[in-house]
C-alpha cells in the first residue's frame, strides 16, 4: 500500500536564508556521516534546466547505509541491501511555480519495486498553507499531515541511527542574528519565519514486511528532517553571511573530499585538478567545516 506523508518543518528564518543553510547543512553532515566503506559519494553535481523545473541543481548520489539498517531489514535482505541511489533535481523556489517543487528519487538494487520520492515547497509562512503540492481529493483522504518542531528534543530508534545533536533552543541564541531562544510556540511569533513542506511518497510492495519497511522508512525520514533542520539552524553562526557562490564552490571541494573518504574516484579529472579548482581560502573553509 502507497503510503503518503506531508512534514511540515517550520524555521526561524527568510527564505533566501534557507537556501544557503540547507546546502551548508547536507554539505556538513554528509562529511561527518562518511567515514570508511559508508556514508556518502557523490555521482554527478551540475546545473541543470528543464521546462518542468527551470534552472537547478542536479545531484546524483549513492548513500551507503549499512550500520543504520534496523536488526528485522537484516534478517530478509543481504548486507548491501541500504546502499541506495538518490537523483534529485533542486530548483530552489522563489515564488509560487513549478520550479518550486525539489523531487527527490531513490531505489535500491535489492528491491527493484521500491520507491521512495520527495517533493518539497518551501514557502515564507509558519505552515498553514494546507495543500502546497496540488493533490487531488484521493491524495489528500491518503495523506497524513506532521508538523516538525526543531525546539522538540524527543528521540527515537532512528534518532539515534541517524544521530541526534546536542543543540537546547530553550537556552540557544545566535551570536551574528540574536535569534533565539524557541520557546513554546515559537512559530507563531518569531521574524523572520518560513516552512519547508516535505511531501514523502513510499511505495514496498513485498508480502510480508512491505507495511512494516514503509512504516520505518516514513520514521526514518522524519527523524532525518529533524536533524538536519535542527543543524540547520543550530550552525547558523557558521553559514550566515555566505554568499550562494562560496557555498558552491565549497559544495563542489566538499565532494572531492567525500569521495576520498569513501574510497571512490573524485568528480574531477584527478586529485590535481580538484586541488587546483579551488582557493586556498575555499579549502581551509572546508576543512573548518569537516572538523567544527
Amino acid at each position: 500500500m502507497v503510503q503518503i506523508k506531508e512534514f511540515r518543518i517550520v524555521m526561524p528564518i527568510s527564505l533566501e536564508e534557507y537556501q544557503i543553510a540547507q546546502m551548508y547543512m547536507v554539505m556538513k553532515m554528509q562529511q561527518q556521516s562518511t567515514k570508511g566503506a559508508e556514508g556518502v559519494e557523490v555521482l554527478e553535481n551540475r546545473p541543470f534546466q528543464d521546462d518542468l523545473f527551470g534552472k537547478g541543481q542536479y545531484t546524483s548520489k549513492v548513500y551507503r547505509l549499512q550500520s543504520k539498517a534496523p536488526a528485522w531489514l537484516a534478517t530478509v535482505a543481504p548486507k548491501d541491501a541500504l546502499i541506495m541511489q538518490e537523483e534529485a533535481w533542486n530548483a530552489y523556489p522563489r515564488c509560487k511555480t513549478v520550479c518550486t517543487h525539489r523531487l527527490t528519487f531513490l531505489q535500491c538494487p535489492y528491491f527493484t519495486k521500491f520507491c521512495l520520492t520527495i517533493e518539497t515547497v518551501h514557502r515564507a509562512d509558519n505552515g498553514t498553507s494546507e495543500n502546497v503540492h496540488g493533490l487531488n481529493e484521493e491524495q489528500l483522504a491518503a495523506r497524513q499531515v506532521e508538523i516538525i518542531d526543531i525546539a522538540s528534543t524527543a528521540t527515537d530508534y532512528w534518532s539515534y541511527a541517524i544521530g541526534s545533536s546536542s543543540f537546547d533552543f530553550s537556552k540557544f541564541k545566535s551570536a551574528k542574528t540574536g535569534r533565539g531562544p524557541l520557546l513554546d510556540g515559537w512559530q507563531d511569533n518569531c521574524n523572520p519565519v518560513m516552512t519547508a513542506y516535505k511531501l514523502v511518497t513510499v511505495d514496498a510492495p513485498y508480502w510480508g514486511f512491505g507495511y512494516r519497511l514503509e512504516q520505518a522508512l516514513l520514521a526514518g525520514e522524519r527523524a532525518l528532517f529533524m536533524e538536519s533542520h535542527r543543524n540547520c539552524f543550530g550552525w547558523i553562526d557558521e553559514w550566515f553571511g555566505m554568499t550562494l557562490q562560496q557555498i558552491r564552490e565549497l559544495e563542489q571541494q566538499g565532494d572531492c573530499l567525500l569521495n576520498e573518504k569513501i574510497s571512490k574516484p573524485i568528480l574531477l579529472t584527478d586529485r590535481e585538478d580538484c586541488e587546483q579548482s579551488f582557493s586556498h581560502n575555499s579549502e581551509r573553509h572546508v576543512q573548518q567545516v569537516v572538523h567544527s
